[in-house]
């Protein structure tokens, strides 16, 4: 039977089956309280399953650290990979079909041979020719209608879409009608942010999603003044849960604990390491230092 905890810091509920923890998996807060589950939550309909164990996970983010940690934050050394969580996160995909009106600049380059005069060193003029290429702009205008899919928002409290978006993409082929017995065993989180929001979110990398396709899809041999406007219909929101490992620990008091996200499907591995200014500040102090003595040292045999 799962037991519902809430966060008090970042706010997310989290479902644990067989899981136990003192912090949250999100942010390391210790202040991680009991509470019933939510009701009204959306019915998940999917879920791309985790591929590997904890251990896995685990090397790969020891790589990952020791090849981040010559100017990271000392106090990391504290940091003990084996508090990596797997954590089923709640998402939303997004599907529409897009109707865009577009307008742009498409160069066309051709070459021209011209004349040209230039002055030698003992000051006699010359004439020469030279091939040079231009380009010639004419106005573009048309209708692209595209299929949208794969489109996965993070409905999370602890996991911002943003850093959701960074270790996408995630294998859809490879995902499956839910069933409770697909996450058994694993902290799921609740759904958090209202249907309404990530789909105005699904729009937006809807719209980023067309504009890539309308750069690939620009003939001539460059183009400019881009534009285009986007209406979307058809649109479909399925809730899902996607799988991440999660490693958050607090190193300091006065500073937000370092948090790494891995797909636990892919492997796909993003955080920031918390810098050392005065790792930095050595660093550089010693490259100086050994400039100098180079230098010193070439004017010492001349």
């Amino acid at each position: 039977m799962s037991t519902t905890f809430a966060c008090q810091n970042c706010g997310a509920s989290l479902a644990f089956d067989g899981v136990r923890t003192a912090t949250c998996p999100y942010c390391a807060s210790p202040n991680f309280v009991e509470r019933p589950a939510a009701t009204e939550q959306p019915d998940p309909q999917f879920v791309v399953t985790f591929i590997g164990d904890a251990e896995v996970a685990r090397r790969a983010l020891e790589r990952w650290l020791g090849s981040r940690t010559m100017f990271a934050d000392s106090r990391l050394r504290r940091a003990k990979v084996e508090d990596i969580k797997g954590i089923y996160a709640p998402s939303y995909l997004y599907s529409a079909v897009a109707n865009t009106d577009y307008t742009a600049q498409i160069g066309e380059n051709y070459t021209e041979t011209e004349t040209y005069t230039e002055t030698d060193s003992q000051g006699r003029t010359q004439t020469r020719t030279r091939t040079v290429t231009r380009t010639e702009y004419r106005p573009l205008a048309g209708r692209h209608v595209s299929y949208v899919t794969d489109v996965v928002v993070s409905a999370s409290a602890g996991l911002s879409n943003a850093e959701l978006e960074r270790v996408e993409p995630f294998d859809l082929k490879q995902m499956r009608r839910y069933s409770p017995a697909l996450i058994s065993g694993w902290i799921a989180e609740e759904f958090a942010r209202p249907a309404t929001e990530c789909e105005q979110t699904s729009r937006r990398e809807a719209v980023d999603q067309i504009g890539g396709k309308l750069r690939r899809f620009m003939p001539g041999d460059s183009y400019s003044d881009l534009a285009w406007k986007t209406h979307v219909s058809w649109e479909s929101m399925d809730p899902i849960f996607v799988p991440v490992w999660v490693f958050a620990v607090r190193y300091r008091e006065d500073k937000p604990p370092l948090r790494v996200i891995i797909n636990g499907q892919t492997g796909k591995i993003h955080g920031k390491v918390p810098l050392s200014p005065l790792k930095i500040i050595a660093a550089i102090l010693v490259v100086v230092a050994a400039i100098v003595a180079i230098v010193l040292a070439a004017r010492a045999q001349s």
